[in-house]
Parts: C-alpha cells; structure tokens; sequence
C-alpha cells in the first residue's frame, strides 16, 4: 500500500518561507509533497508567447526545486489544466488532504469551488487559508457587516486592527523535515508549454532601502523611489508579511497605505466579482464609447502625441512596468482624452504588466474613469502638460522613454485637450442624466 500524503498546492505564494497554506501542510501527520500546475486555462489565454511572466514563473520554481533538492524532496510540476491533473496525481499518490492559499479572482474560485467538491467525493480533505493579504473577504466590515466601498474609512480600520499577529512570520523552519522525500523532479520546459525565455530583467526583492525614498519620491517616475515589489507580491515570491512588518519597522506609512489598497481592491473584487466586466457605478455602463481603434493603437504604442502618456507606454511596452503615477495619467488620458472604453486599456495592462493584478487593475481603471467605487469624480480630467510640469518638470522620465521628443521629432497631439474635455464633460453627463 503506498503512503499517504498531503499535497501542497502553490499557485501565486511561490516561496518556501512564511507560507500559510505550506505551514498548515507540513504541521500535519503526513509527509507534504509540493505542487505547481502550469495552468493550460490561463496560458492558453496569453497571446505573446515570450510573456515575461511565465519565464519568472519557471525560473522561481528551478529556484525552488534546487533548494528543495538539498534536502531530498522535489517540487511536482505538471503542465495541463487542474481538471485533467489532478485525477492522474489522486491515481499516482494516496492523499490524504490538499492544502492551499486563497484565491480571489474569478476563475480562481470556480477552480477551487469544482476541485474542492472533487476532492471531497474522494473523501480527501480541502483546506485553504488566508496568505496573499493583511486582512481579506469579511475582516474589515462596516458596523452593519457589510464591505466598505470608500477607501479612507476602510483604511482607518485597517489601521486600527493591524497589529504583530497579523504580520507575523508562519515559522516554517521547524517542520521543514517533513517534506515527502522525492528523487529530483523535472520541471517541463518553456518550449514544451508553447514559450520562450523572456530576455525581461526581474526586479529584485531588497527594498526595504527605499521606503524612505518612497515616502518623499513616489509621485516622480524619474526618481528612482519605487520598490518594484509588485511582481513578487503577484506571485508571492515576498510575503505580504514581510513587506507590511518592514514599512511598520521604517514607519512607510504611505507605502503601508499601498499595500492596503492593495486588500482593498481584493476585497471589492471578493464582493463584487462582476466588476470584471461591468462598472461599480452601473450608470457608466451606459456611456456611449468612441472605441476609435487606430487611436486606440496610436495609444497602445506610445504614439498620441503627449509625451507623459507616451512615455509611459512606451516603458510599459519595453519593460513589462509602469510607473503608478504614469499609470493614473495615461488610464485618464485613453478613457477621457479618447472615450475609449476602460476595458479595454484594462485588456491591455493585463497583457503587458509583470506585476497584473486583476483586483487592484481593475480598481485602478475604474477609478481613472470614474465608475468604480471611491473613484474620482468623472469631471477630474487630468491635464497631460499639466501632470508633466508637477511630476516631471525637467523632462528627466520623458527623455528617457521618448528621445524623439527632446530631438523634436515627436508626433502631433491626436486630440486637443480642451476640446476633448468639453467633450467626454458632455457624453458623460448624458450617460449619467446630470
């Protein structure tokens, strides 16, 4: 008869250290084998097949497996959708109980939903836990219990209950002898799943040296003040954790205040998952979009003629990052300068952001566009020149990412902004009946 097991399920907490859902795992009675499904259903969708993001999935997980391998364990990699692997793992191993993190995306609960009803007519047990945020789903309620939609009250309470418990390390370290033994693990190649290797360079995780910079630099994308962290905290490469005890210890509480944002915009994505697709504020789903597709293009490209946006783009298109100032201007500039709809440069972020994120992109767009919760009002237009001379007064971020601005060799703005101001005032007063 073979032994049994649990099996611990990573998806986006790829690390070894501060894991919950791993922690949990290894404190059973049972050895605890790693799993990593390269998800057919996602990567089917990603369209660019040198995505930057898969390449760091796969390098972290070499990563892992060559530390696990030290001490005689292996990670289990399989390529396939969950639905297909795991019946062949169930047929290869007698498990006992599957743990893993919570997920608050969409597809992510339908998965979890239909694995864990599988699992339990196989009598195998299905434990998950709270590890890629602070606080998450019911923790930070109104007085009536229901979820706040405004950020400022919310983030008093969220102040209010952080506390060492919740910031804690889990202290892995003590079980770490209860891995599965196991014979050194292949993991399928890039080029097996339909990719290739990135040439992208990943940020790394020392940031704790900037949060002073960050404090004071943050809103000036030439300044080189922001942490980067975003695409470790998408994949969980760094706990949140960690992050948040090193923002307590250095006092960052403008950089607190992000990573609160940050399970703010997961627990409105939790609540109303149909904010996906649809607008917080139902009325601005009735805006009559220009959805023009060249200039839809000649924004995707860096190509409008105002240096700001274009100088995002093009960092964007170059690097897989954008500064989040940069990121607020360019959103406002595609969905009010252009009336092109927010899904759309939404779609565009998600394929091109390292660090994408569905609950707090989507925040973000909405919230430039102003029809999601806590947005700003939809007659806040920002003015491009304007965020350039408060933001990048020198042109330093410009010159950078758009040469041929400084060489005057730029492109003619597509639209002009009072005109276009005027314009969006008016299609969106008529959307909304103001």
């Amino acid at each position: 008869m073979k032994s049994e097991i649990n099996i611990c399920w990573l998806r986006r907490d790829l690390r070894l250290e501060d894991n919950a859902a791993l922690y949990e795992a290894l404190r059973s009675p049972f050895p605890v084998l790693l799993l990593f499904i390269f998800d057919k259903n996602i990567l089917s969708k990603l369209t660019d097949k040198t995505d930057a993001r898969v390449t760091f999935i796969h390098q972290t997980l070499n990563t892992l497996n060559s530390r696990l391998q030290k001490s005689g364990s292996s990670i289990l990699t399989r390529y396939g959708s969950p639905e297909e692997v795991w019946p062949e793992i169930l047929n290869s191993y007698t498990v006992k109980s599957v743990y893993t993190n919570h997920d608050y995306e969409p597809y992510a609960r339908e998965r979890d939903d239909a694995l864990a009803e599988y699992l339990r007519s196989e009598q195998i047990g299905f434990h998950t836990f709270k590890d890629q945020v602070i606080f998450e789903k019911n923790e930070i309620t109104k007085a009536d219990g229901k979820p706040y939609t405004v950020f400022t009250p919310y983030f008093r309470q969220w102040q209010q209950k952080l506390n060492e418990f919740y910031v804690k390390a889990y202290p892995i370290e003590k079980y770490a002898g209860n891995f599965l033994p196991l014979s050194p693990q292949e993991i399928p190649s890039l080029f097996d799943m339909g990719f290739e290797t990135s040439d992208l360079d990943f940020p790394k995780k020392d940031f704790s040296s900037k949060l002073d910079l960050y404090e004071d630099k943050r809103d000036f994308p030439a300044e080189d003040a922001t942490t980067y962290l975003g695409i470790h905290l998408r994949f969980g490469t760094l706990s949140i954790r960690e992050a948040a005890r090193a923002a307590l210890a250095q006092k960052a509480e403008k950089w607190l205040s992000e990573l609160a944002w940050r399970d703010f915009y997961m627990m409105i994505l939790w609540h109303f998952p149909h904010t996906v697709s649809q607008s917080f504020k139902p009325a601005y789903d009735l805006i009559k979009w220009r959805n023009d597709e060249s200039e839809f293009e000649a924004w995707c490209q860096g190509n409008t003629g105002y240096p700001i946006v274009d100088a995002g783009m093009r960092q964007l298109n170059k690097t897989g990052y954008m500064h989040n100032r940069v990121r607020m201007i360019v959103a406002s500039f595609l969905t009010k300068h252009l009336l092109v709809d927010w899904r759309w440069g939404e779609a565009y972020f998600a394929e091109k952001l390292l660090d994408y994120e569905m609950a707090s992109n989507i925040g973000g767009w909405q919230w430039a566009c102003g029809s999601g919760n806590d947005a700003a009002p939809y007659f806040r237009i920002f003015n491009p020149e304007l965020q350039t001379k408060k933001f990048d007064p020198e042109f330093k971020y410009i010159d950078r990412w758009l040469p041929a601005y400084k060489q005057q060799k730029h492109v003619q703005p597509i639209v002009e902004h009072a005109f276009a101001r005027e314009r969006v005032l008016k299609v969106f007063k008529e959307a909304l009946n103001e």
